[in-house]
């Protein structure tokens, strides 16, 4: 029998006519799958691109996200501490205008040496007279009486004590009808200052039967002249902003803006006489 693995010759031929088909075969496949590559790739070479521009953005959407979340975080940290900071201010401005009042309290006290000073918070304003009558937090408990002289810190004239009951008391304040207080204007001039139902609705009350003769214009400062019994020297009570003629010619008025803002007060000092016994006790 004849053995073809023998034959060397025979062997190597078929061996090289092998390879050379094996090489033809690959070269074509090769050439098809780059033809059949070259053709796919049209359509799918946009579709990468899209999921490459997709897939940047998406994660550029993720970074944003977690940035605006963390802004926001740190927006609403930054609120909190500003809340923080406004509450904190509003308090140093309250101790801070409140170490003002006493200490403006502690030089009423230096001046008005023949009373004491008694701190009162304003409660009530009586309906239909705004500007009229207040309703304090003192009364006799405290030593109140009718008649004492209600003032600011800064030495502004409020009114007097009306009326006083155990608890509480009231105020009738400058701007009424019924309020009559002396003063006298910084030329020396003496004035009878009142309530004037014209104008204690504009917040003004009036100085009348001014003579001709005296010397009184816009821009007057009236104080308290200590006439009277019952107001000390030395209360500022306004200041004159108009001067106009009354009804006679020989006299005219003056009309005075209080030197308290008497629609916004919310703390009064009632000045308390100081009773001979307790004098005498401090002697």
């Amino acid at each position: 029998m004849f053995n073809f693995f023998e034959n060397k010759s025979l062997v190597l031929i078929v061996v090289t006519v092998i390879l050379i088909l094996l090489i033809g075969i690959s070269s074509a496949f090769s050439e098809t799958m780059g033809q059949i590559g070259n053709i796919l790739s049209v359509p799918i070479t946009p579709v990468q691109k899209f999921c490459t521009f997709t897939g940047k953005n998406i994660e550029a959407f993720v970074l944003f996200f977690k940035d605006t979340k963390a802004i926001k975080e740190e927006n609403e940290a930054l609120k909190e501490s500003i809340k923080k900071l406004q509450s904190e201010n509003r308090e140093l401005t309250k101790l801070k205008e409140k170490n003002m009042e006493l200490k403006k309290a502690l030089r009423l006290k230096g001046r008005f040496d023949a009373y004491d000073l008694v701190g009162a918070n304003i409660t009530a304003m009586d309906p239909g007279n705004w500007f009229n009558i207040f309703t304090l937090d003192v009364g006799s408990r405290d030593g109140i009486k009718a008649d004492s002289p209600v003032i600011t810190s800064s030495r502004g004239l409020v009114g007097r004590i009306c009326s006083v009951h155990f608890s509480q008391s009231k105020v009738l304040s400058i701007l009424d009808e019924d309020s009559v207080v002396w003063g006298w204007s910084e030329k020396g001039w003496s004035l009878r200052i009142r309530g004037d139902l014209e104008y204690k609705d504009r917040g003004f009350c009036i100085a009348d039967m001014i003579p001709i003769e005296m010397d009184i214009a816009e821009g007057d400062l009236i104080e308290t002249s200590g006439y009277g019994g019952i107001y000390p020297k030395g209360i500022s009570i306004g200041k004159v902003i108009e001067v106009k003629n009354q009804d006679s010619d020989l006299y005219r008025f003056a009309v005075i803006e209080p030197s308290v803002d008497l629609e916004n007060l919310e703390e009064v000092f009632i000045l308390r006489k100081k009773s001979i016994e307790a004098g005498s006790e401090e002697k």
